[in-house]
């Protein structure tokens, strides 16, 4: 028994060593300008998408307002940055996030009060409701806000501390990088917790949990100001990262950008906002140059992801590490592959017809002509739909063969793993 704890406690040391290491060398990989944004943008996305996971994986909380955390504690953030400038809030530059931290917390605790005393669809609404006026609030009190053009500041204020000014974007990384470790740790721990297993409770059964003494309410108020806290470092750090603040943080379209990824990664396992957080940055940033059409390709995926892996792209990878464990990973590479460049041709046929249409309605410079993959298309030329209609077809079909021969081959292998398990508990 000592021998597994010891293992166990092993695991997670290389694991949590892994990760600072990721995030102290990333910079090191990707040099460009570009990707150090990029990183810094995951770091900030990682804390706001766990801190909203808290509310949502672990507590069973829809929330639909979210970014009014983030976001206010951006706007407090950015006027203490303004207030260091003047001379007249004498603390340093890094500590910026955790002013924001304790404005998310501060607001948390205000809305929390009276979002948190309904579960389920009316705490939902009721979220959705507030995101929405703190929203029109942004707009209408432009003394704090400052409209629709924000708020600015400098962040390279003071003296340099041992050389660190804060101008470079490669310190302003490391910096978040320091708060992302600190902020994963400290959500992570906070599962471990009674609370955070009360919060489990609550989401799971809540009526045992008040049969037994507990009382919800108060397990999900405190929880939503834990997850303020959070929601506000993220903030604090956008804040230092952009030096400007707007009222798109606290739009709706923030919190469901937070909604849609945490989900996408897996909002059942604590690890699956982090790749949700990733794929958000690099949806944004990436994807949404290649093609004018990338927030259908994102619904779509989305809506595939709910029917077809509900657990996210976390159970997914739990599902095949469950497989591993017992010997049988290796015998479904080649169906992946199959199912891998199937799929990939039937997504290509209907990719090119998705960018034919928007073709047509958005129209350009270049016509009717679109460059797709290396091809031209015309999106006013027949043989342009038909081929493209041909690879869907021919793509969906070969896909269809080869998904129907994986079912059988992963239900073997299910069939096989809930026969060992009984053995093994057998001996």
């Amino acid at each position: 028994m000592l021998q597994s704890v010891k293992a166990f406690n092993t695991g997670r040391w290389i694991i949590w060593g892994l990760f600072a290491l990721v995030l102290a060398l990333a910079p090191l990989v990707f040099t460009s300008s570009l990707s150090v944004t990029m990183l810094s943008q995951m770091g900030i996305a990682i804390i706001a998408c766990l801190s909203y996971n808290m509310l949502l994986g672990q507590g069973g909380m829809l929330s639909f307002g979210h970014a009014v955390y983030t976001g206010l504690g951006s706007y407090i953030a950015i006027h203490a940055l303004n207030s260091i400038a003047s001379g007249a809030l004498p603390i340093p530059v890094s500590s910026i996030p955790l002013v924001g931290g304790l404005a998310g917390m501060f607001f948390a605790a205000l809305f929390g009060y009276v979002t948190t005393r309904k579960a389920g669809n009316t705490f939902a609404m009721i979220t959705l409701g507030l995101g929405e006026l703190v929203f029109a609030m942004s707009l209408m009190i432009p003394e704090f806000f400052g409209g629709e053009g924000g708020i600015s500041g400098n962040r390279v204020v003071g003296k340099a501390v041992w050389g660190i000014s804060f101008g470079p974007p490669i310190q302003v990384y490391y910096l978040i990088a320091v708060y992302t470790f600190v902020a994963v740790a400290l959500m992570f721990a906070f599962t471990r917790t009674p609370l955070g297993r009360m919060l489990n409770a609550v989401r799971d059964n809540p009526e045992r949990v008040e049969f037994v003494g507990y009382n919800t309410q108060r397990i999900r108020y405190t929880a939503f100001i834990i997850a303020g806290f959070f929601a506000g470092i993220s903030g604090g750090l956008g804040a230092l990262t952009f030096e400007i603040v707007t009222a798109e943080v606290v739009h709706a379209a923030r919190s469901g950008s937070y909604l849609l990824f945490t989900f996408l990664g897996g909002a059942t396992f604590f690890f699956g906002p982090i790749i949700g957080a990733i794929l958000m940055v690099l949806a944004f940033v990436l994807f949404s140059e290649f093609t004018k059409a990338w927030l259908l390709y994102l619904g779509l995926i989305f809506m595939f992801m709910v029917m077809y892996a509900p657990g996210g792209i976390a159970s997914l990878i739990m599902m095949n590490m469950r497989v591993a464990a017992f010997g049988k990973l290796r015998s479904l590479w080649s169906s992946y592959l199959a199912l891998a460049i199937t799929g990939l041709i039937a997504l290509t046929g209907a990719a090119a017809m998705v960018e034919m249409v928007y073709q047509l309605q958005l129209g350009s410079v270049d016509g009717n002509s679109i460059r797709f993959m290396g091809t031209v298309l015309k999106a006013k030329s027949a043989s342009s739909w038909l081929g493209a209609g041909a690879v869907l077809l021919v793509g969906w079909g070969l896909f269809e063969v080869v998904r129907r021969r994986f079912a059988l081959q992963w239900g073997a292998i299910q069939e096989f793993i809930e026969t060992e398990t009984k053995r093994r508990e057998a001996i």
